[in-house]
C-alpha cells in the first residue's frame, strides 16, 4: 500500500478471500454467505459471475476468527458443490479453490502469513482437502502453475509423484478437488469487456500480449481471453499483483490500443488509490473500494 492512505495501519483487520466454484445458483450463493458469515468475521463483499460459475467472498477479521469463518465457509460449500457436474470459464482445480489471506497494512504482514499457515493445516486436517500453498509461503510457486491442466491433471501429478499437498491427504478428490492457500497483498482483480465485434480469438492475442512475459508485458499483471456467454462479449480477463508498478488504467490503456473497450468489471474490492486515473466515460461493474466496505463494516467482528 501507499505510505499514509487510510488502511495504511497496524490496526488495519486482516481480509480473507476464498474463491468458491459456484456463481449461478442463488440459494447455494445464499448458503455460503450466510456460513461465510461466522462469529469474529464481517463479510465486506459476495462477486458472483455465471460465466465463470466462480463466487468471490471478501471477509475482514483477525487471527484465528478468520480461519473459523473461512473452515465455515468450506464446509457448507463441500456439502453443496460436486466438481465432477462444474463447469465454468475460470481456472480452478477445486470447490473451495482458492483461499488466500490478505494483509492491508505492511505491518500486518507477518499476521497474515501465519493465519494462512494455519488455515491451511485446518482445511487440511480438519476437512480432509488437499492443500497447495503458493506466492511467497512456496518460494513463489504460482496459481497458474498448480492450475495447468485443471483439477484432473493436477490429481495426476500427485498420483506420480510430481506434487505432494503442503497440508491435508495426498489423494485428490474428483468431487471436491484442491485448495490453495497463499499470503499476499492486496491485488486487483480486473476485467475488461471489448467492443463487439471483437472476439474471443482477439481476446486470447491481447491477453497474451499484456500479460508478464508478453510481448508488451506488464509487470505483475495475469491475464486471459474468454468469451461471456451471457453477454455476448469478449472479455480480457486480469490480476493486477502490484497495482502500484501497473493500475487498472493502464492496463485498460494497453488493451484500447489493440481493440474498442466496451465495458469494465472489479471483481470483488480494491484500494481506492488502485482506481485512480480510470477514465470517467469508462463503465466498470461492481466498483467498490476496500476503504468504503470496511468503513461501512466498522464494529466488532
Amino acid at each position: 500500500m501507499t505510505a499514509g492512505t487510510t488502511t495504511d495501519v497496524a490496526s488495519a483487520p486482516l481480509l480473507g478471500i476464498p474463491n468458491v466454484s459456484e456463481g449461478r445458483d442463488r440459494e447455494r450463493l445464499a448458503a455460503l454467505a450466510a456460513a461465510f458469515a461466522a462469529p469474529g468475521a464481517r463479510l465486506l463483499d459476495v462477486h458472483a459471475d455465471r460465466d465463470h460459475n466462480r463466487s468471490v467472498y471478501t471477509l475482514a477479521g483477525e487471527a484465528g476468527a478468520l480461519a473459523d469463518a473461512i473452515l465455515s465457509g468450506a464446509r457448507t460449500a463441500l456439502s453443496l458443490i460436486d466438481l465432477c457436474a462444474h463447469s465454468g470459464l475460470h481456472p480452478h482445480v477445486g470447490v473451495l479453490d482458492v483461499a488466500p489471506v490478505v494483509w492491508v497494512s505492511p505491518a500486518r504482514r507477518g499476521a497474515a502469513a501465519a493465519e494462512a499457515l494455519v488455515l491451511a493445516d485446518r482445511l487440511g486436517h480438519e476437512l480432509g482437502l488437499p492443500v497447495f500453498l503458493y506466492g511467497e509461503l512456496a518460494g513463489g510457486r504460482t496459481r497458474a502453475w498448480l492450475r495447468r491442466g485443471g483439477p484432473a491433471e493436477l490429481a495426476r501429478r500427485v498420483r506420480c509423484g510430481e506434487l505432494s499437498p503442503d497440508f491435508g491427504p495426498a489423494r485428490i478428490d474428483p468431487r471436491r478437488g484442491a485448495t490453495l492457500v497463499g499470503a499476499r497483498g492486496p491485488l486487483v482483480a480486473f476485467n475488461v469487456e471489448l467492443a463487439p465485434p471483437a472476439g474471443v480469438a482477439q481476446a486470447r492475442r491481447i491477453a497474451a500480449l499484456i500479460r508478464e512475459g508478453g510481448e508488451e508485458g506488464l509487470p505483475g499483471v495475469r491475464a486471459i481471453g474468454l468469451w461471456l456467454a451471457s453477454r455476448g462479449r469478449a472479455q480480457v480477463s486480469t490480476n493486477i499483483e502490484d497495482f502500484e508498478r501497473v493500475s487498472p488504467a493502464q492496463v485498460v490503456a494497453a488493451i484500447a490500443r489493440h481493440a474498442p473497450v466496451a465495458e469494465a468489471e472489479l471483481v470483488g474490492l480494491a484500494p481506492r488509490a488502485a482506481l485512480q486515473g480510470l477514465a470517467p466515460e469508462l463503465a466498470v461493474r461492481g466498483l467498490r473500494t476496500l476503504e468504503d466496505a470496511l468503513a461501512s463494516s466498522i464494529g466488532p467482528c
